[in-house]
């Protein structure tokens, strides 16, 4: 980064409500771009509607913020003053049961999507499941046509067998957009050595999450999460880690019970641990929101990270991965 430039700070993944106001406190946080969920349990027309509803929201804020379809779009908006929205989703349920629909949601610009929620899908097992089986074959293909189109494959809630079957299967990176090492924050939603060595040694890159059921809970001070990125950093290397907060900012109870039960049941699943985390999280004192971002920037280089680690951290790792991974294999292979 050169004297005068700007630092890139990407948030891999986030769930708020959003109206302008939280569009402002991104621009106080400096963000540059930023990964928007759009389905969690919807169907296929469901979440056209979502996307509906986001081209709308874009249009109507079209002073502060763009949509993101390709890797170029990020620079993009930070040269315009604007913070760049990526779609994605954190469930396949979109697709139903019809691969067509991979290439369907990508040209409308989903280019992100994550296996599975927290229940089993048609594709494979999510984190919470008993027996998780593994990559299913309707799996397989989907991951095959999501690196044909080039939307990104998040992993993130997905169980441990489902995990590594589609890191192997990918013939291309993958992500964790937003989890923890479990060996330093125990849960079942955060990740395993076996995982994370997987994902390092075939080039993907993990979000490092702020959601406080993934720490210690609100208490988690800030020189402990840094100290979890220092841990990260050393196991993964420097290039393949980044952020992605999961906030939860503006909802309610009734998205809560949405996001916990979906359609599937119709009582709280304590299996997905619902029963310690009954209500939304109390969010640490030094993260309330987008606006704190530089000061997690200022944590790190104090913490002994150099700036280049920084700025890789902050945003330069997700800058490059979603460069290379939102381009179509077609692009590829225009461009070697």
């Amino acid at each position: 980064m050169t004297a005068g430039e700007k630092m890139v700070i990407i948030d891999g993944l986030t769930l708020s409500n959003w109206n302008r106001e939280l569009l402002l406190e991104l621009h106080k946080g400096q963000v540059t771009c930023v990964h928007v969920c759009v389905a969690l349990w919807e169907t296929a027309r469901e979440t056209l509607s979502k996307i509906g509803h986001w081209y709308r929201f874009i249009e109507e804020n079209s002073d502060l913020v763009m949509l993101v379809r390709k890797g170029e779009d990020i620079s993009k908006a930070q040269s315009l003053g604007k913070v760049g929205l990526i779609l994605g989703t954190q469930n396949a349920s979109p697709l139903e049961d019809d691969l067509s629909l991979v290439e369907v949601f990508s040209e409308l610009g989903v280019k992100i999507m994550q296996l599975t929620y927290n229940n089993q899908n048609l594709i494979g097992s999510s984190c919470y499941e008993q027996t998780d089986t593994g990559l299913s074959r309707f799996g397989r293909l989907v991951i095959e046509e999501m690196n044909r189109v080039g939307m990104i494959v998040d992993l993130s809630h997905v169980g441990d067998r489902t995990t590594l079957d589609a890191i192997e299967h990918s013939s291309r990176p993958v992500t964790i957009s937003h989890a923890n090492p479990a060996w330093i924050y125990p849960s079942r939603r955060n990740k395993s050595k076996e995982v994370l060595t997987a994902l390092r040694d075939r080039g993907g890159v993990l979000g490092l999450c702020l959601y406080p059921y993934l720490m210690n809970g609100a208490q988690t001070t800030m020189d402990e999460f840094c100290d979890m990125v220092a841990q990260t950093v050393e196991f993964m290397g420097a290039e393949q880690v980044a952020l992605g907060t999961d906030l939860t900012l503006n909802w309610g109870e009734d998205f809560l019970k949405w996001m916990r039960m979906g359609r599937w049941t119709h009582k709280v699943d304590y299996g997905a641990g619902s029963a310690a985390n009954p209500s939304w999280p109390e969010w640490p004192t030094w993260f309330q929101g987008p606006s704190d971002f530089p000061g997690v920037a200022v944590a790190l280089l104090s913490k002994g990270f150099s700036k280049n680690e920084v700025n890789a951290v902050m945003g330069g790792n997700w800058q490059r991965f979603y460069t290379e991974g939102f381009q179509a294999e077609k692009e590829i292979n225009v461009c070697v």
